[in-house]
């Protein structure tokens, strides 16, 4: 890794890559793209593919660009966190390895947020490859009784609870820059003035849920998240998360219970709290049966 002479850039790009094949190769073409100043600074976490080796082939040459070895997989957060002192910029944008930005997506999104200085993170419109609106983009913040409407599917039910389900696909996309809950964690726009408030990623956190910490956090500290509808980037979801699809799992419910103990538990009693936790084991002990079935299936 060599130190970059390159310009002071406007925004600091840092993507966690694990095993994102052509894709990251793509994402940080497009990044490098972008019409405003960038570094992009690849976090890998011990990738046995070959993305680093296309990524230095084909932008090895490009100084903006920083590839940080960890290794082995240290997990999103922790990844994050390890390449946050490379960063120069002011301005952070946490991107997933298989999201492709357009050349005028940072330019539009910081001028949003240099002007609002009360907000303290920015998503845009996520979609997938077709253009569809991807469930996570604009959503609430989970807790027991979303997951328990969504399990039964009760919030299909019930659409004038809208602004508490976790799937708001089904209302009107806002006309303008809207304050949300929670945004996708594909696509994390902040600023190091935020950070010193808030504080990195929860490094506790192996692989899901971590984003979720964060914007609680970020609002628990008087800052807003914003949803910008007229900017959009595309996302090939899940490029990081194919091999072991069971260990994706137990990862996502652990972050879950995580997530419960740090925010949640303390609302509810004792007893409604481990019921819970072992309402979330059961879950993810049925997905396991499920993945499991699906595997022999194929096999």
């Amino acid at each position: 890794m060599t130190e970059s002479h390159s310009p002071a850039p406007a925004v600091s790009l840092i993507l966690v890559n694990y095993n994102a094949g052509p894709l990251l190769t793509d994402a940080v073409g497009a990044a490098l793209a972008s019409s405003v100043p960038v570094e992009v600074i690849v976090s890998d976490n011990g990738s046995r593919d070959d993305s680093l080796e296309r990524l230095r082939r084909t932008h090895g040459r490009d100084e903006r660009l920083r590839i940080l070895e960890n290794g082995a997989n240290l997990g999103f957060a922790a990844a994050n966190n390890r390449a946050l002192p490379l960063a120069r910029a002011e301005r952070l944008l946490f991107l997933n390895p298989d999201c492709l930005v357009a050349p005028d997506t940072l330019e539009r999104l910081i001028t949003i947020l240099d002007a609002h200085p009360e907000v303290g993170m920015i998503g845009c419109l996520v979609c997938d490859p077709d253009g569809t609106e991807q469930v996570a983009c604009r959503r609430a913040i989970p807790d027991p009784w979303i997951a328990l409407q969504r399990l039964l599917r009760l919030d299909r039910l019930n659409r004038s609870a809208a602004g508490r389900r976790l799937d708001q696909r089904h209302q009107p996309l806002p006309t303008e820059p809207v304050e949300v809950e929670a945004i996708s964690g594909s696509f994390m726009l902040t600023t190091r003035r935020a950070l010193e408030q808030v504080g990195p990623l929860d490094a506790g956190y192996f692989l899901h849920c971590e984003d979720l910490d964060w914007f609680v956090r970020f609002q628990s500290a008087g800052l807003k998240i914003l949803f910008v509808p007229n900017v959009s980037v595309i996302h090939h979801k899940g490029a990081c998360s194919t091999g072991d699809p069971l260990a994706v799992e137990r990862h996502k419910h652990r972050g879950m219970v995580r997530f419960f103990r740090k925010h949640q538990m303390q609302r509810y009693s004792r007893l409604f709290g481990g019921f819970v936790i072992v309402g979330i084991w059961v879950h993810f002990g049925l997905k396991a049966v499920v993945i499991r079935l699906g595997s022999r299936s194929r096999a």
